[in-house]
């Protein structure tokens, strides 16, 4: 910690970024900003826009869903930059002289999906020499690119189900044996974009001519798309939290996502828009298949390495199986997410769990670890 804020850490919250996630990552910001703790914490909320542009916040910053619009970055904030060394944050204006507005203690990047949640502001922030909340770079990149998370969840023996992945090349030169592949893995399927998260650009597929309108939404987010098979089972979640010193990761108590109305899976408007998902917890399963579902999520954890918060996905079959759906090592983090949820019917309120994150933060040291 740098000796100028000694007794009052500056801790920058940073949310927008360039994806299809940027409203997500404002809203979360939003509840970050209500629940720090001002009087403990120097507080500096900077947007980066879609055009990947960093700035102040200025107070004419939205960090909620109005109607049906979704917030964005105000642009017309102090610009920024955060060069590399000893992260000193620099304003700027057109035809202004650089002013240096001193060093940032933590970042807490409240931020998903690609160029952000990927391990590309990890990076950054490493070169810069900055603490962050979160996971490395290198759990960021597998948590987010499901095609590898499965493959490293799988050589860590935990049970995923069947999936094919469509790269780029191969949807543009050799669709028919694509498509054959997937054909073995039966109807219906569920087709995502690799890199994507808040269930955007996901579809569900029942026969060839839907695959195909499937796979090119996908691939309007990602050139790489992810197909699986569809599991019939019930969504079970569970968030899990790094803990101080050597003392290992401690998991949720698990909690169980219903979808109403007309979404036929867990879609972003039934997350974000409306009224139409709701949370069970504590999943209503029989004790040791939570105990068993909690000991996987933290294995799935360990297995990428994360740091800071994770939550995982299971289904839970009518036979009694639990399959690993996937891992977020940045879940969505408005007060009212799946993941803080969790913890609060765990014992750790959502201020509380603002504060142990950024305290993991400041205790981690800088570069490799």
């Amino acid at each position: 910690m740098s000796e100028q804020h000694e007794t009052r850490p500056r801790v920058a919250i940073v949310f927008g970024g360039r994806n299809s996630e940027h409203a997500v990552s404002i809203l979360g910001a939003g509840s970050v900003l209500g629940a720090i703790d001002r009087s403990k914490y120097e507080v500096v909320p900077i947007g980066i826009a879609q055009d990947g542009r960093w700035v102040l916040a200025s107070g004419d910053q939205r960090y909620a869903i109005e109607g049906d619009e979704l917030p964005s970055v105000d642009v017309q904030g102090t610009g920024l930059a955060l060069p590399s060394g000893d992260g000193s944050l620099v304003a700027y204006d057109a035809g202004s002289i650089p002013v240096e507005l001193g060093q940032v203690d933590v970042v807490f990047p409240v931020m998903h999906g690609p160029f952000a949640e990927d391990g590309t502001i990890q990076g950054l922030l490493e070169m810069a020499g900055v603490r962050y909340v979160g996971s490395g770079v290198l759990a960021s990149a597998v948590g987010m690119d499901k095609a590898y998370m499965k493959m490293v969840l799988a050589a860590s023996g935990l049970p995923v189900g069947p999936y094919v992945v469509i790269r780029d090349r191969d949807w543009r030169t050799d669709r028919d044996r694509v498509l054959k592949e997937v054909q073995e893995l039966g109807w219906p399927v569920f087709v995502k974009p690799a890199r994507a998260g808040s269930s955007q650009g996901i579809s569900k597929a029942h026969d060839l001519e839907e695959l195909e309108r499937a796979v090119e939404s996908a691939r309007e987010h990602d050139p790489k798309v992810l197909v699986e098979a569809a599991i019939v089972g019930r969504e079970i979640e569970c968030a899990v939290l790094e803990s101080p010193g050597d003392e290992a990761a401690r998991a949720s108590v698990p909690g169980e996502v219903q979808v109403r109305g007309d979404h036929e899976f867990f879609d972003f408007e039934a997350k974000y828009i409306g009224d139409d998902m709701s949370l069970s917890v504590p999943a209503d399963i029989p004790a040791d298949v939570a105990e068993n579902l909690r000991a996987m999520a933290v294995r799935a954890f360990e297995a990428l390495g994360c740091e800071g918060l994770s939550r995982v996905d299971f289904f839970y079959t009518a036979d009694g199986r639990l399959i690993l759906n996937e891992i977020n090592t940045m879940p969505g983090f408005t007060a009212m997410s799946v993941a803080p949820q969790l913890w609060a019917a765990t014992g750790l309120s959502y201020a509380e769990l603002v504060e142990r994150l950024i305290q993991l933060a400041l205790h981690r040291s800088p570069g490799l670890r």
